[in-house]
């Protein structure tokens, strides 16, 4: 079991298991990286601007002007006995416009690279809190085969949802393998957000990628 994370000054250390479970080492964490106080709110902007990105923005309705048809007045403007009408793609005919209708809009919000940064940090540093990191020295496979995924999740402990985070994609093997096990998502360190790590209960992180995502946080 990791110490848990108590203050920024303190110089955390991980344990580093093999793909069997066995502790091999540790890693350091830099107190940079960790941020205990601050970033609620940081958090909370970057998974609503995360989200507000994913929608595609392409609902779309008609107005009056869309609608075709309308060249000529429906009936004479008196003797009919029946109200004014200048159009039939007025919003108060059946098949006429829609009124405020939703349009084809773009979703997404900016925010500052320093809000998404203390974010990330705030996020990381909630993970550590809850024992929830875990630090293999490397995953490496000479067959792409799921079972050989789901024997690495087995032997740490993974019962539930897990963020795998490695170094790069270079081994088509580690891609295939955990591809098509449920609610296991493979990225690289680089790519690693706010909300992947809200997300998935567990995160598996490579020692290679550690130090590349520490890097990223620093």
């Amino acid at each position: 079991m990791n110490k848990k994370v108590e203050t920024e000054s303190d110089f955390e250390e991980l344990d580093v298991i093999n793909s069997s479970g066995t502790k091999t080492g540790t890693v350091k964490i830099n107190p940079a990286c960790l941020e205990f106080k601050n970033g609620d709110q940081a958090v909370v902007d970057t998974v609503v601007a995360y989200r507000a990105g994913l929608r595609s923005g392409t609902a779309s309705t008609k107005n009056r002007t869309n609608v075709r048809g309308g060249g000529a007045k429906p009936w004479r403007q008196k003797g009919t006995g029946r109200a004014r009408a200048g159009s039939n793609c007025s919003p108060i005919w059946r098949g006429g416009g829609v009124i405020f209708g939703p349009m084809p809009r773009d979703f997404s919000k900016k925010v500052n690279k320093k809000v998404r940064k203390l974010a990330l940090k705030r996020a990381f540093t909630s993970k550590l809190e809850e024992d929830k990191v875990i630090v293999v020295d490397e995953i490496k496979f000479d067959n792409p085969k799921t079972k050989n995924a789901v024997a690495i999740l087995k032997n740490v402990k993974i019962s539930s949802n897990a963020l795998i985070v490695v170094e790069n994609f270079d081994d088509k093997n580690v891609e295939l393998s955990f591809k098509n096990i449920p609610d296991v998502q493979l990225v690289k360190s680089d790519a690693v957000n706010v909300y992947n790590l809200l997300y998935f209960d567990k995160i598996v992180i490579t020692k290679s990628a550690f130090e590349g995502f520490s890097d990223k946080l620093n």
